[in-house]
């Protein structure tokens, strides 16, 4: 697996970085080989920004103290800059929390284009099998436009109680026995709930997952490739939430936007619906938050004009027609209200509407900013006089509401092998670099194991680090690269004693503990 941080496939780096490759590519041409070219890149100079202007905008990401992962900015269709922090790189899937609920809403969109429903379509005609015996007035009136603009008439968000739903209890049901207690319409209320039923809805429209009806639709035109979209038992997409893809394509997606649909000369989404989703549909607010411009289907308006695919901890698709231009970034931002300001205050303002002259020495220093983005783990000590004590050796783990029984711990060179065994279950192995970081063969599982936090139930690659905090106390720390988190366990070890204290990244950068507690075992003989 790559190591790159610029999205460059061989040693033309400097050339393409440097904007001497003409942009001559055009969506969905191919070189011969059947393979549909990449975003085209260019010079950020010749898209109307200069490359001083993206290095003030690096380091205003520096100094706002919110983490980033990736970034990629694109004026006029061309990508003018792009960058991971490693350990991420181009090719992970990265979690996009409610950004996925641009996707479902855009799988109504395309449902709607081929008159499989109408926005005005009330919710209670696609699921009768699943009505309650009383339909109240406000259920009866709930529309898909409701949903899609998240004027549902709930009193909170339904998304904990669909998750809540007892063994076998389809979550549509759980979801129409809700109480609607205001008019539909009436008031915005953000709610993952509604964004689950579009996924329902689309399921029971067309026979197939929102991510399987999107693939012909969406995907395949635009060249996704590498998606996953987590379901819920009935295999209905989570719609709010759970859809992962790579950096670029979630540029792509954007830009497909700003197109008004169109992708090398198709109308992949109806300009109608574009026009639709990115309208102000419902009030929510009073332009004293990011968050206070107005709400589309399944989009937030931004304020400086434009709209954006919008996730938690910082993961974006920025739409700003009056830029021509799309922004992605996928953090982990504790404030992600700072995050989209310095977008906002800092970046848009270099976007000017003509050509600017280029300057080599600041177009190669960004080039080399974008290049050496990175996130090193800790610097501790390589040894500790335990190592010869504790290597290969289990320890038992007292009961623990992970139910995870043994762990061991094997040196070799500089490498550490923390394996963790649990009952019924194939062990896993995580290979930690000395203070550098190790990704191949490194997999964490689902959800319901000791590496999976209720926000982090995904699979993913980690990326894996230790050293020695003192002669008593082995550090781990892992990201988890596939997923906006990560986390460090820090090993302590007393006698034949060992107290694992687990700390979840966001809690790290809240500067608060971590709520799992101690986990706590013995050598064994």
């Amino acid at each position: 697996m790559s190591n790159r941080r610029v999205f460059i496939k061989d040693a033309s780096l400097l050339t393409l970085g440097m904007g001497l490759l003409p942009p001559l590519f055009s969506y969905g041409m191919n070189n011969g080989s059947g393979e549909p070219f990449v975003l085209p890149r260019s010079a950020p100079e010749k898209q109307g920004i200069s490359s001083a202007g993206i290095s003030k905008f690096l380091q205003a990401i520096k100094d706002c103290g919110q983490e980033f992962h990736s970034l990629m900015i694109l004026r006029h269709g061309h990508v003018v800059a792009e960058g991971w922090w490693a350990p991420y790189s181009s090719e992970h899937r990265m979690q996009l929390y409610s950004l996925s609920k641009s996707f479902t809403g855009t799988a109504i969109g395309l449902a709607v284009g081929e008159k499989l429903l109408s926005i005005d379509d009330p919710v209670v005609k696609f699921f009768p099998e699943y009505l309650p015996a009383q339909v109240s007035d406000n259920l009866a009136a709930l529309k898909i436009r409701h949903l899609l603009s998240m004027s549902v008439g709930h009193g909170k968000d339904s998304i904990l109680i669909l998750e809540a739903s007892a063994p076998g209890v389809p979550w549509e049901k759980t979801f129409l026995s809700l109480p609607v207690v205001f008019a539909p319409g009436s008031q915005f209320m953000y709610n993952s709930g509604a964004s689950f039923m579009l996924s329902a809805i689309i399921k029971k429209v067309t026979g197939q997952s929102a991510q399987e009806y999107l693939k012909p639709r969406l995907y395949q035109p635009l060249n996704i490739t590498n998606t996953t979209w987590g379901a819920n038992f009935e295999g209905i997409n989570m719609g709010a939430s759970h859809l992962r893809m790579p950096t670029e394509d979630l540029a792509k997606f954007g830009q497909l936007y700003l197109q008004k649909g169109v992708w090398a000369g198709k109308q992949v989404i109806s300009p109608e619906w574009v026009g639709q989703a990115s309208a102000k549909q419902m009030e929510n607010g009073h332009n004293d938050s990011s968050w206070g411009y107005g709400y589309g289907f399944q989009f937030w308006l931004n304020p400086p004009g434009g709209y954006r695919a919008d996730g938690a901890f910082g993961q974006y698709s920025m739409i700003l027609p009056d830029q021509d231009a799309v922004v992605v970034i996928t953090s982990e931002s504790i404030d992600t209200k700072k995050t989209m300001q310095i977008v906002w205050d800092v970046l848009t303002p270099e976007m000017k509407s003509h050509k600017i002259p280029e300057v080599g020495s600041a177009h190669s220093a960004l080039v080399n900013e974008l290049h050496e983005l990175k996130y090193d783990p800790p610097q501790l000590a390589a040894q500790s006089p335990l190592i010869d004590k504790i290597a290969g050796r289990e320890f038992l783990l007292d009961k623990n509401p992970f139910n995870a029984k043994f762990v061991s711990f094997n040196f070799s060179g500089d490498t550490c092998v923390f394996t963790l065994k649990e009952d019924g279950k194939p062990d896993i192995d995580i290979i930690n670099g000395m203070n550098r970081w190790i990704r191949a063969g490194n997999i964490k599982p689902a959800a319901h194991s000791l590496f999976s936090p209720r926000r982090i139930d995904f699979d993913s690659i980690v990326a894996a680090s230790y050293g020695w905090q003192n002669d008593n106390t082995l550090v781990l720390t892992w990201r988890y690269l596939e997923t906006v988190h990560g986390e460090t366990f820090t090993c302590i070890f007393d006698g034949d004693k060992l107290t694992i204290k687990p700390l979840f990244s966001v809690n790290r950068l809240q500067g608060k503990p971590d709520d799992r507690g101690d986990i706590t075992g013995k050598m064994t003989a």
